[in-house]
């Protein structure tokens, strides 16, 4: 079982990094909040093994590039041996960021970006109070192993124009990863919202790219959603599906956050609904909040079939949850059954 807080005590909090200046200011910071209780800071994984032990932390900071033991494998062996809800902090650099993405495969909650030129130490820290508020009341459970390699689904029979527009934040790196190594090469053209901060969904959109056979790439503005690509809002940006003559053509644009983030689901899926109504699929994975909720009902009310996935294979059952509430999703399923039923409703709708 995953260690929770209890409501009589504060949250407690282990911040594992090798840097004395980032152990200081998450200490300080994180100490202000009157909900939270830093129990220690050590700067390697041997130091923080004998205080996870010893103060039995409800929420691990953990960076994932230090010396004597790196942070994913202590990662795999805090989720062996005492799984604890991990928030990743890393680097902005191409090592970092896939580091970061490997964490997430191992079973860390979330990822954020070191303090630094791109993320102010205030923003960052801020940010920080806030996740791990979240995920130590979520209820994070280990991300559900796959009970097979993911079978791809049959090539279409006809190519369609049809969009697929997908949503997801906590856990979602994993379940977005396995539908598409599910689906094959001539899939609708997909667009896809992952909560993350920016620069990573970069080597997010690289990494699908390498699992996959789908040609996806972070978005940039201005191009196509056709057949057999992956289109990845950008993080710090909103990502918006808007129409150019008879093509589909993604706008990626500033504003205020929606629900608290940008990139918002909410808001991916709200343009969908209005730009290609029928002609389109929403789905919904795990993640904490609500985002996505209103925007996934705008396109079921618009005639898009919409999915969400199951508790059983969330890491986080919130984000579907309150869709399903809503009566905005049409079929609830498994993560190794929606890219079947993906396919099914594009051609559907292509037939129409």
């Amino acid at each position: 079982m995953i260690a929770q807080p209890t409501p009589a005590r504060r949250i407690r909090v282990l911040v594992v990094d090798d840097s004395a200046v980032v152990r200081n200011v998450f200490h300080q910071e994180l100490a202000r909040d009157p909900e939270l209780e830093v129990v220690g800071t050590a700067p390697d994984p041997y130091a923080a093994r004998d205080l996870i032990l010893a103060k039995e932390p409800d929420v691990i900071t953990l960076d994932v590039e230090m010396p004597r033991m790196d942070g994913i494998t202590f990662l795999h062996k805090i989720m062996r041996y005492r799984p604890t809800p991990v928030i990743v902090v890393s680097s902005l650099t191409p090592a970092g960021g896939a580091l970061a993405l490997e964490a997430l495969a191992a079973g860390a909650c979330d990822v954020m970006c070191k303090p630094g030129a791109a993320y102010s130490v205030g923003d960052m820290t801020a940010e920080l109070v806030r996740k791990v508020k979240e995920v130590a009341a979520a209820g994070i459970r280990a991300i559900p192993a796959a009970s097979a390699p993911p079978e791809r689904a049959s090539a279409l029979t006809r190519t369609t124009n049809q969009v697929v527009a997908i949503g997801a934040s906590t856990g979602g790196t994993v379940a977005v990863e396995r539908i598409l190594k599910a689906l094959p090469p001539n899939s609708p053209g997909i667009i896809v919202t992952q909560h993350m901060p920016e620069l990573f969904t970069k080597f997010f959109a690289a990494r699908l790219k390498e699992m996959t056979c789908l040609d996806a790439r972070e978005a940039q503005g201005g191009e196509s959603v056709v057949p057999g690509t992956v289109l990845v809002a950008p993080g710090n940006k909103h990502m918006l599906l808007r129409r150019s003559g008879a093509r589909y053509v993604v706008e990626v644009k500033d504003g205020p956050r929606v629900n608290r983030h940008r990139p918002s689901v909410d808001v991916m899926f709200r343009s969908v609904a209005r730009t290609a109504g029928r002609n389109a699929v929403g789905v919904l994975l795990t993640g904490m909040g609500g985002d996505g909720a209103q925007g996934l009902l705008a396109m079921h009310e618009a005639g898009a079939p919409t999915l969400a996935q199951d508790e059983s294979t969330c890491v986080v059952f919130g984000m579907p949850k309150v869709a399903i509430d809503l009566g905005a999703v049409d079929k609830v399923l498994p993560i190794d059954r929606l890219a079947p039923e993906i396919l099914r409703a594009a051609e559907d709708g292509a037939k129409e």
